[in-house]
């Protein structure tokens, strides 16, 4: 008899849920349900999107264990009685800027203590942005979790109803996201958090999830003995449901475009450029994020009146380096480099590079450009990149892959589509089960044939400080 595991996928977007064979990771069933748009949510919006995705996945009935991945950094508080307090603020909510400069002022050491210096994205900015706008709110907070670690808890028939909010729990790669978490020694920096929250520790004790082991499960199911598994941020899920190991660097090319490797060791970028997270498997994962990613090519095949694909044949068309056209691509701010208010630019501009071909083509160079830039930061660090495992929608795009070919001084693999964070959700899953961490094979993956063309990156990098 075939053993089920379900794996989440709570992103931005959407929420995903996956079937598949715990022997073999073979996908059996699948689910997905919309999430409002916007930079804060009501997470009850999470919890009906999940359990439409699950009805629509065939239900839990036989399924043997489940976990849940979900977007790392949003904020959920909430008070005694189990209730979220406000809408949670999400990891491309910029509003907290200032408090991440804030916060790196008043702890010079502090990526020393948690592994990064805050950005607007990490929840301790968010939690400092309540105290100083929302007082009110802010004195009523008793626990602070994150969006997969509210779903867990949910999942096990927590909440308003039953707020036990002891039973809150999550890992080692969402809690090193949170700003208030040392993932060297998985331990949560309380001095930091009353800092950003504003609550006297001795008087007001704010509840924070218990950390879970890989292997180890949150509870069950309400109503059920199925186990829930610990769950994990979203790009630690990825790199489980890729199977990534040392000397792979995932880049993805999401809502964010993240790139990020697994390390058996760490050490603090006092820069604050790579964000010393853990991973899902008990090691690290250093990480560099950048907020202007796949929207990128949605507002340029928009501008130009073109489908995604036709997109990629127009910059195709185009001479790697578009004839001297740059797009620097901060439409709407940046995180890497850290630039909330900065605006895309367009470089280079003659009447030889004025082209649709040109333009399609800045674009797709723009944004891998800036992941090489994370890749480059990485490597800084100590990572050693034997190959780039290209992920998200816009990695299908056969010019996307081909310009990345161009771009990265690394060998480029593109893996098959798939719901790569669910399915590293549903490892975790069957991890719990058996104890021990699946080996399933990752689909047959397509191989751009390496075309590295330096003067990509030396076009852009000639611009590189101008936003700055």
């Amino acid at each position: 008899m075939t053993t089920l595991v379900a794996g989440v996928d709570s992103s931005t977007q959407s929420c995903k849920v996956v079937i598949v064979d715990a022997a073999t990771g073979a996908l059996l069933r699948t689910g997905r349900a919309p999430h409002p748009a916007g930079t804060e949510v009501d997470p009850e919006a999470w919890w009906s999107a999940l359990n439409e995705a699950i009805a629509e996945a065939g239900g839990l009935d036989d399924v043997s264990a489940i976990s849940v991945g979900g977007q790392q950094h949003g904020m959920v508080v909430l008070d005694a009685s189990g209730s979220v307090i406000r809408p949670a603020l999400l990891w491309n909510d910029t509003r907290s800027a200032a408090a991440a400069v804030a916060l790196a002022e008043e702890f010079p050491d502090l990526a020393e203590r948690t592994g990064s210096l805050p950005v607007a994205s990490f929840t301790s900015t968010k939690l400092r942005w309540l105290r100083d706008n929302e007082p009110e709110n802010a004195g009523q907070v008793a626990a602070v979790c994150l969006p997969h670690d509210w779903l867990t808890w949910r999942l096990r028939g927590f909440g308003p109803e039953n707020p036990n909010l002891n039973e809150l729990t999550t890992d080692r790669s969402d809690a090193s996201g949170t700003g208030y978490f040392n993932s060297l020694t998985s331990d949560y920096d309380r001095e930091v958090l009353a800092a950003a929250l504003g609550h006297d520790p001795q008087e007001h004790t704010v509840v924070l999830p218990r950390i879970i082991a890989p292997d180890e499960a949150a509870g069950t199911l309400a109503g059920s003995s199925t186990p829930v598994a610990c769950g994990a941020g979203d790009n630690a899920a990825a790199a489980l449901g890729l199977g990534a190991r040392a000397g792979d660097v995932v880049v993805s090319i999401g809502t964010s475009g993240t790139v990020f490797a697994v390390a058996e060791t760490q050490v603090p970028d006092v820069t604050g450029t790579v964000a010393g997270f853990a991973d899902a498997s008990g090691n690290f994962l250093p990480l560099v994020a950048t907020m202007n990613a796949a929207r990128v090519l949605d507002s340029t095949a928009t501008l130009l009146g073109v489908s995604h694909y036709d997109l990629g044949v127009l910059a195709l068309e185009a001479a790697p380096g578009a004839d001297g056209l740059v797009l620097q691509p901060y439409f709407e701010g940046e995180r890497t480099p850290n630039l909330p208010d900065a605006t895309a630019t367009l470089f280079g501009m003659t009447l030889a590079s004025t082209t649709r071909p040109c333009l399609a083509r800045a674009a797709i160079e723009g944004l891998l450009c800036g992941l090489a830039d994370g890749l480059d930061a990485l490597a800084h660090q100590g990572v050693v990149a034997d190959r780039i495992m290209l992920i998200g929608g816009a990695a299908q795009n056969p010019a996307v892959s081909a310009i990345a070919a161009q771009v990265f001084a690394v060998p480029v693999v593109v893996p098959e589509p798939g719901e790569y964070v669910a399915l590293g959700a549903a490892v975790q899953a069957a991890w719990v089960l058996t104890g021990t961490r699946p080996e399933w094979s990752v689909d047959a993956v397509a191989e751009p044939a390496s075309d590295h063309h330096p003067i990509i990156r030396e076009q852009y990098a000639r611009y590189a400080a101008t936003s700055a």
